[in-house]
């Protein structure tokens, strides 16, 4: 054996003794290449779904929640996970201003360059914040991510052990030929009676045309065709000649399919009803709470001359009125309620 290769032999035999001594299983299974759980692929077959199709994912900040939906090979898309979100920052609303510490809503497109699996935060993607729509509306931002570690400053914070599948049903998607997947932000799911809840916020506008996305995806299970102009979202619209709309600019004509347009008529005319039936309750609530929130105190009874006044209570001193009990609210969790049958599932053959 040459010296050459005596010292390549100890310098080999070196790193082996070090790799046993401090070796770690991202060494060995990188964590960007690790694959998703058996029990979710097995799950994945049974559903008619392939570990390279078409994903989209949604967000709901009020229960904290990201949904994965996967095309099956009848080309509809039904939920594969659904994952806590760990920590998001701000309030319901959509994020304007860089620093204002708020996480997105809208529609945002992930391709294949936002994904990092180098990531400071175990692993993440960026959301694509500002969009077209929000540098139309000149909103600023940068680094808008899905991500671990579980902390935000503007982000949605997944754990460790739920960002690697997110990210492996991205990754595995893109590598099948998916250009882009379709995230949608909503502050909440847009059921008549959420909407009803908010119907006074100041966001209550953006809300209802974010709501048109939802429903598509509601009515079809088929993810949504977004673009923008006009400074609006423009929901599953075809532009005459394929023209490239301009997000500050007017609209180009399009249309519109006839079945997708009498599909929501349909479902808009079941969720009018079930939205007015919902306000109507709420208002009827409010005289009853102001009333209990303003009425006085009891007047106090008189008290005779004669009678002796102990400690601080002085004859004809008011009665401390009690305050109302305020109920503390979390937006970012609610308690999971038991599914109930959609009314809305007429449409999808339920």
């Amino acid at each position: 054996m040459t010296l050459r290769n005596k010292l390549l032999a100890f310098s080999a035999a070196t790193s082996l003794l070090a790799g046993c001594q401090g070796a770690s299983i991202e060494d060995l299974a990188p964590k960007a290449d690790r694959d998703l759980p058996a029990p979710v692929l097995t799950k994945m077959k049974s559903m008619g779904m392939t570990r390279g199709s078409p994903i989209m994912m949604r967000i709901f900040k009020d229960d904290s929640t990201l949904e994965v939906w996967k095309a099956k090979d009848n080309g509809r898309y039904a939920l594969i996970g659904s994952y806590k979100i760990c920590k998001w920052s701000g309030k319901l609303g959509p994020k304007k201003t860089e620093g204002d510490r708020q996480a997105p809503e809208g529609f945002y497109y992930i391709h294949k360059w936002q994904i990092n699996p180098k990531s400071n935060y175990y692993l993440s993607f960026n959301i694509g914040y500002p969009n077209s729509y929000d540098r139309a509306w000149g909103r600023t931002g940068t680094n808008l991510m899905i991500h671990g570690a579980c902390s935000s400053a503007g982000c949605y914070s997944m754990t460790d052990e739920n960002v690697a599948q997110i990210y492996a049903f991205a990754r595995d998607a893109l590598a099948g030929g998916q250009d882009a997947f379709l995230v949608e932000a909503f502050p909440f799911r847009m059921t008549p009676e959420n909407m009803a809840k908010h119907r006074d916020d100041p966001n209550f506008p953006f809300w209802q045309m974010l709501k048109q996305g939802y429903d598509d995806f509601e009515i079809t299970h088929i993810p949504p065709k977004v673009d923008v102009c006009e400074k609006k979202y423009v929901v599953d619209v075809a532009f005459d000649g394929d023209a490239k709309p301009d997000p500050a600019g007017a609209c180009p004509p399009s249309t519109t399919p006839a079945s997708l347009l009498q599909a929501r008529a349909d479902y808009d005319a079941q969720y009018k009803k079930a939205f007015e039936k919902e306000v109507a309750r709420l208002e009827r609530q409010k005289p009853a709470t102001a009333v209990a929130q303003q009425s006085p105190a009891p007047a106090a009874k008189p008290v005779l001359a004669s009678a002796s006044v102990s400690g601080s209570a002085k004859a004809g001193a008011p009665v401390p009125q009690a305050n109302p009990v305020e109920a503390a609210s979390n937006e970012q969790a609610s308690a999971t309620k038991p599914a109930k049958k959609r009314w809305w599932s007429s449409f999808l053959g339920e």
